[in-house]
């Protein structure tokens, strides 16, 4: 027996039985169903009182779930309106200032360098 020596000689693995016993794979989809109770149905879920459920790749309200006053909801929609429509004012304002700043910044540069010019003139004069 070494002292030192290389005393780790791992044993063999035992070859692996088949990957599933189960026959269930080779049943189709309706006999699944059927044996297993596969019929999952629609996913629903519940946030803040509001039922939704997925469909068609999106999570949409149930009808008759939404516990909020309907009154509130067109409140809502109106006052988003008019922010948008606020929104897009405001935004066609500050383009027209911008115009009018780059208007009157052009007349300066061309005033500034007529003023320049009126100099170098006057002073070639004298």
């Amino acid at each position: 027996m070494p002292l030192f020596g290389n005393t780790f000689s791992p044993k063999k693995t035992p070859p692996r039985k088949s990957a599933s016993l189960s026959n269930l794979h080779l049943l189709d989809r309706s006999t699944r169903e059927i044996e297993l109770g596969l019929e999952y149905g629609i996913p629903t879920m519940n946030l803040a009182g509001q039922s939704l459920k997925f469909e068609n790749g999106q999570w949409v309200a149930e009808s008759g779930s939404f516990t909020g006053d309907r009154r509130e909801m067109q409140r809502l929609r109106k006052r988003n309106q008019q922010l948008e429509e606020e929104n897009n004012l405001l935004r066609l304002k500050v383009d027209i200032l911008l115009d009018m700043l780059s208007e009157t910044t052009a007349e300066s540069h061309l005033m500034e360098k007529e003023l320049e010019e009126l100099k170098n003139h006057s002073r070639r004069r004298k």
